[in-house]
């Protein structure tokens, strides 16, 4: 699966862009396993990401994610298929929008954020799920994203379903829409300071895209690496 990380031991519906690692080059450099695992990764965590969102919605009492038969963890509920065609080439794509309806939650003011907050939180949830159960199996993980060559295929797994979920929890916590921060910041801004979000409504994915093209590919793996570390080594794992 590049070169391997530094090794452990034991409001309405908007596309919301994911930048993970493209899968595409897996298959070009015939590395057909690496091409499987993270192509499973991916589907695994956006789908369940999504299912996040959906269940909040549903507990906030607004029927429309349920209506729109996305209270499911059916991956054909969840992708859009030019979204994900985008990330196995380049790296950047979308899963389908959750569709809501603030008006019709218990909270007018935070709902909009619960239910933003909902996918990065399911995503917090598999990471540290999967260093835990790491640990407790004793297996090994890399930090970062890369070749594992000698490593076992539950290693070469959880090392890839850990830095995905982690960089989604990252990448979906920046405050720029359609990304989920922006919905927390939404919330939590003051009424006289809305005009940044509606400016931000207009020229956020303009600005994510650029972004994604000459910022975070640069700035998001490394962020991503340190969370790692910092969840790995708060439940005991040591750098070998």
């Amino acid at each position: 699966m590049g070169s391997a990380g530094t090794r452990l031991s034991p409001r309405a519906s908007r596309r919301v862009p994911h930048m993970l690692p493209a899968v595409l080059p897996f298959l070009i450099g015939r590395d057909y396993t690496g091409f499987i695992i993270i192509g499973v990764v991916l589907v695994v965590a956006i789908c369940l990401h999504e299912f996040g969102h959906a269940v909040a919605d549903d507990l906030q009492g607004d029927p429309t994610a349920r209506l729109a038969g996305r209270l499911t963890i059916d991956p054909r509920a969840h992708l859009d298929p030019f979204g994900a065609l985008m990330i196995v080439l380049v790296g950047f794509g979308w899963g389908k929008p959750v569709p809501m309806s603030p008006n019709s939650m218990r909270s007018r003011r935070y709902g909009a954020a619960f239910v933003g907050i909902a996918g990065p939180l399911v995503n917090i949830i598999l990471a540290v799920a999967t260093a835990l159960l790491a640990r407790v199996l004793r297996i090994p993980l890399v930090i970062g994203f890369g070749a594992m060559p000698g490593f076992s295929l539950a290693s070469q797994f959880a090392s890839a379903f850990l830095y995905i979920n982690v960089l989604l929890v990252i990448l979906n916590l920046i405050p720029i829409p359609p990304l989920d921060g922006s919905r927390v910041l939404g919330s939590l801004l003051p009424p006289d300071k809305q005009r940044f979000i509606y400016f931000m409504d207009q020229w956020g994915f303009l600005i994510l895209l650029i972004a994604a093209l000459l910022v975070l590919p640069h700035l998001l793996p490394p962020v991503a690496n340190s969370g790692e570390r910092w969840l790995l080594n708060l439940i005991g794992f040591h750098e070998a």
